[in-house]
């Protein structure tokens, strides 16, 4: 080790049998029972380690934990005796996390089935049918043991890490108040026969969802430091809105003249209607209806409108979008440099723990071949970094050992796209045979299929142009089904000439053969079911008498199937199969994102529900009525152009948390979102607009741009990195994406003192240099 060879000394002390850690001054109790010391001297080209009997295989079980953090980025401050890091294990283990997020998942699914239960077909006040409402205790009983589950990982996660570390870490505080203040909750409501309106304790579930996910307090944390940059820039749009709110009402005064008072009635009759019709025109949804009774009288007045939409719509709006993600990206590179620090700090600290272990049977200054090939065995990874490690690992087998820096480069393999070889093609010994494995092997046969697989949807959409003025009685499914039949044979024969090309490992090894051969067998398996019921064509028997499916549900369930098989034309055409490839990343690396959000949703509409629960009931008249009988009572009740009652917007409401959700995300696209603003200001109060202007702030205007600029982030990411590859080639790679890879040409690797400081400070190795 270069940089090394000149520090003195390192010391580790550890109870490896009693576990027995936490104290302040992060010092052992030397007298304690079982407690031993281990010392690391580090000088030159020697390293001298006194150990118990029993030490060495503790050495390796702490490096494979170590590399196991890097590899997950995990924080390496945790307890090192072998009691501890064996309970570490389990506990990160695949099997105890998924059961916690299903713990996580199954407490927030809850509110769906509390009062108000969303068990409903509809949520339209006008035909729904009374919900199921559970009785008392049942949601309450899957709660209490939600809540019992996470006192245990509570407890796991505040031994792991010891007390010093537990009052350090606001997270695990947090964590504590919010189980305790729900329990004290659940013991109210059931104390009161759950009957209590408000359970404030719905209120902090999403708590769980967050702290359970390291990325997801990052990014609470990088957009909590975004705020203050963000209010800058709303200041600046509210005082937009009061300037042309002011100028909007100096000219649209009400007048001598009934006939030019019309935007005057309808937007500018008071201060909170001004400022509600620009602030709704500053999302376009009400443009240009807000300006039409003005426009009319004076083609002058649009100067007003354009003007306002010019400079708050398409300046304003975006710059604050430019704003909330630059500002957002640059916590965000800080959070990512901590990950980075963190795996090298991981990485860093195996290697000295297997340097020190191995130094009594080799004298080199590294790690040794073997050693190293032995931990790797029993580190839980992916079985491809793996074998990708282990082959650069045994490249030093020659030499019997790595450095420091050898031994850290190795690990930049995680970081490598997966290049996957498909298996040799079977031999065959007859020349046709060979002949004909050329044939199907070739990329034109896909071609055709491609072209085969269009050419079917095209008849499907002929056919339902030519009969989408008939019933489905009157249709003539049997030539469609004749038709469809003739192209699954083709796809079977595509299926079997490709497997006979291939093999059969040859033919699953591609993703596309998977989804295309599976459609195909199913798509058989339901033309074999429609001739077995119906026989040939033109059969007398009727099956759909006999609760059978009819002709024409089999029919539409087969064109549904082939419509989604066309999907197969993805990979092979570039731009569409790296937008494919971006979209299935955006599901499995930006979930962080998407859990804020679902966060954010599952809070708004909590409170909605609190605030709004049945505001708005339709008239007694109006109850188990359809859409098409509405004109027949507007004498009876009237109803406005454009407004929530005339637009049929009964189902968007608050009166459970399904339909609060829906109606969230009906704002939240800020299409018509005044109507609901609107209904709700006029069956409650006016101060139910601060509500939805909040959520269309929050959702709308930060967190959804926020969203869709990571999404160009992630997509750019790809496209550089994929530009120059063909199309075959982007079927073997597996581009390795992740936030911290996003972003891993702006970060700067720590610097060997920087490590050496953070491994000083580890509370419970002890180390000393």
């Amino acid at each position: 080790m270069s940089r090394m060879e000149t520090d003195s000394l390192l010391t580790g002390s550890m109870n490896g049998a009693s576990g027995d850690y936490g104290s302040s001054s992060g010092t052992e109790d030397r007298g304690s029972p079982g407690s031993r010391r281990m010392s690391y001297s580090v000088a030159g080209q020697s390293c001298s380690v006194d150990r118990a009997p029993g030490d060495e295989e503790l050495y390796l079980q702490q490096a494979v934990v170590f590399i196991e953090d890097a590899i997950q980025y995990r924080s390496i401050n945790h307890r090192v005796d072998a009691r501890s890091l064996r309970l570490y294990r389990w506990y990160y283990s695949r099997i105890c996390q998924w059961f916690l997020g299903l713990t996580i998942a199954v407490l927030l699914l809850l509110a769906f089935v509390e009062r108000p239960s969303s068990l409903s077909i509809s949520s339209d006040p006008r035909f729904r049918s009374p919900a199921w409402q559970p009785p008392c205790g049942f949601t309450e009983s899957f709660e209490i043991v939600c809540l019992l589950i996470f006192c245990l990982d509570l407890a796991v996660k505040s031994y792991l890490i010891g007390w010093e570390e537990f009052r350090k870490n606001k997270w695990l505080i947090a964590y504590t108040a919010v189980i305790v203040f729900s329990v004290i909750d659940w013991v109210l409501s059931v104390s009161m026969v759950c009957d209590e309106r408000l359970r404030v304790r719905r209120l902090l579930r999403p708590f769980f969802l967050l702290q359970n996910s390291s990325l997801m307090k990052k990014t609470l944390k990088c957009i909590k430091r975004t705020l203050p940059e963000i209010a800058s820039v709303i200041l600046l749009l509210a005082l937009h809105l009061c300037l042309f709110t002011m100028i909007g009402m100096l000219l649209f005064a009400k007048s001598e003249d009934p006939k030019r008072n019309g935007e005057w009635e309808l937007h500018f009759k008071d201060f909170s209607s001004s400022l509600t019709s620009l602030l709704v025109l500053l999302t376009t949804a009400n443009n240009p209806d807000v300006m039409i009774p003005a426009y009319s009288l004076n083609r002058g007045y649009s100067i007003f409108f354009v003007s306002f939409s010019v400079i708050g719509t398409y300046c304003l709006m975006n710059l604050l979008t430019a704003i909330i993600y630059n500002q957002f990206r640059g916590y965000l590179l800080m959070s990512v440099q901590t990950s980075i620090i963190r795996r090298r700090l991981g990485i860093r600290a195996a290697f000295q723990i297997l340097f020190c272990q191995g130094a009594e049977r080799t004298s080199e200054e590294g790690v040794a071949v073997d050693v190293m090939l032995n931990v790797m065995s029993r580190v839980q990874m992916k079985s491809y970094d793996r074998a990708a490690i282990t082959k650069e690992v045994q490249q030093y087998a020659d030499v019997g050992y790595m450095d420091r820096e050898q031994f850290r480069k190795i690990f930049d393999e995680l970081d490598k796209d997966r290049i996957k070889e498909h298996p040799p093609l079977p031999g065959y010994n007859s020349p046709v045979l060979q002949r004909l494995q050329n044939v199907f092997s070739h990329y034109y046969l896909t071609i055709l299929g491609n072209a085969v697989a269009l050419a079917n949807v095209m008849s499907i959409c002929t056919i339902l142009v030519l009969n989408s003025d008939k019933s489905t009685v009157e249709r003539d499914n049997y030539i469609m089904e004749i038709i469809n039949m003739c192209f699954i044979l083709y796809y079977l024969f595509e299926m079997c000439a490709k497997i006979f090309a291939f093999g059969w490992k040859g033919y699953l090894s591609y993703r596309n053969n998977i989804f295309d051969g599976f459609l195909t067998i199913l798509l058989l398996l339901l033309q074999i079911t429609i001739y077995i019921t119906y026989r040939l064509p033109y059969s007398q028997w009727d099956p759909s008498s006999h609760s059978v499916m009819s002709l024409w549900e089999m029919v539409r369930l087969i064109n549904m199937l082939i419509v989604v098989r066309f999907l197969r034309i993805i990979p092979d055409i570039k731009l569409m199969a790296l937008v494919a490839s971006t979209l299935l990343d955006l599901l499995k690396n930006l979930r962080a994102f998407a859990g804020i959000l679902m966060v954010v949703f599952y809070v708004f509409a909590v409170i909605g529900i609190w605030l709004f629960e049945g505001a708005i009931k339709p008239p007694p008249n109006m109850s188990g009525l359809s859409n098409s009988s509405m004109e027949n009572i507007s004498s009876n009740f009237s109803m406005e152009c454009g407004t929530y009652e005339q637009l049929g917007y009964w189902p968007n409401n608050f009166d459970d948390f399904g339909a609060s959700i829906i109606l969230l995300y009906d704002v939240m696209i800020v299409n018509n979102w005044q109507a609901f603003m609107d209904a709700y200001s006029r069956y409650t109060t006016e101060w139910s607009k601060i509500y939805f202007v909040s959520w269309w702030l929050t959702s709308s205007v930060m967190w959804v741009n926020l969203f869709v600029a990571l999404i160009l982030e992630n997509f750019i990411y790809k496209w550089d990195r994929s530009h120059s590859c063909s199309v075959t080639d982007m079927e073997r790679i597996r581009y390795e994406t992740s936030v911290q890879l996003m972003f891993r040409k702006q970060i700067q690797e720590p610097t060997e003192e920087e490590l050496i400081c953070q491994l000083h400070q580890h509370p419970h190795l002890q180390l000393h240099w």
